[in-house]
């Protein structure tokens, strides 16, 4: 029997969540373990003219709304049901051409903060697990803290909440990053805890892995069980001196529900 998958895309504007799914649906992005923000692309087809337009309008730079409008990416099997791939705030839609009218919606991981200007300073020695728990106030998200905790200098910061991700990472030499709505901050040199894939041919490898400077490039199945800065245990049988454990460090997907893509590709760092 053949498990059929599954696409559900999320669409919140003005604080009501409206979800589609048995459409067309094409999502392609790529999610950053530093302070970058996570983006993606996402074709829709079928929709309705009213539905189209409410996008369109709501979405225009020049809508008098101020509050985000967010974007979730779910998929899975039909019979293990749905995951989450991505969340971020819409910041572009646009309509192609008749007769396809596909809406194409762009997006990035917390955007709507990297407007907002903060201003934050700390004691002469804060710890860095305090201004961790302030940085992901500011930005509206939870804090996964998994780094070793340390004291921070004279901490003082001005200008654009998510910014402060960034100088964060700086400051303490660790890894900070969003994903989804959660900072995480861990240790460059250690992989999230309670976070492992291993990927072997019998689990969804595609293709041949492939050496890079600091670990391996490897494409797979979606799966749930993936997850930035978390470990990838390879297991090759056509390549085996890469047989390892690795950190996820950046983590590609192009998933599509009436095509051939459904895929991951992890570039990793060897642990």
């Amino acid at each position: 029997m053949i498990d059929l998958r599954r696409i559900r895309l999320g669409i919140e504007v003005n604080g009501r969540l409206q979800w589609y799914e048995g459409l067309r649906i094409r999502a392609n992005g790529t999610k950053y373990a530093n302070p970058l923000q996570n983006e993606c692309t996402v074709n829709i087809d079928g929709l309705n003219a009213d539905t189209r337009n409410m996008l369109l309008t709501e979405t225009s730079p020049y809508a008098k709304s101020k509050t985000s409008h967010r974007l979730i990416v779910e998929a899975g099997r039909a019979s293990t049901g749905v995951f989450r791939i991505y969340v971020g705030d819409i910041v572009s839609a646009e309509i192609a051409s008749p007769p396809d009218v596909t809406l194409t919606l762009k997006a990035k991981t917390n955007n709507t903060n990297a407007r907002d200007i903060v201003s934050s300073s700390g004691s002469a020695i804060s710890k860095m697990s305090e201004l961790a728990k302030n940085i992901a106030q500011d930005c509206g998200v939870k804090l996964d803290f998994q780094a070793t905790d340390k004291n921070i200098a004279n901490w003082y910061f001005c200008g654009p909440a998510l910014k402060q991700v960034e100088r964060l990472q700086d400051a303490g030499n660790v890894k900070a990053f969003i994903d989804d709505d959660m900072l995480y901050v861990k240790d460059q040199d250690k992989a999230l805890s309670g976070r492992l894939r291993i990927l072997n041919q019998k689990s969804g490898m595609v293709g041949i892995p492939k050496a890079t400077e600091k670990g391996v490039d490897v494409t797979y199945l979606i799966d749930s069980e993936s997850s930035l800065g978390g470990m990838l245990r390879l297991e090759s049988k056509f390549n085996p001196a890469l047989n390892g454990d690795y950190i996820i460090e950046q983590l590609k997907f192009d998933i599509a529900s009436h095509d051939d893509p459904f895929f991951y590709q992890a570039t990793c760092k060897r642990v």
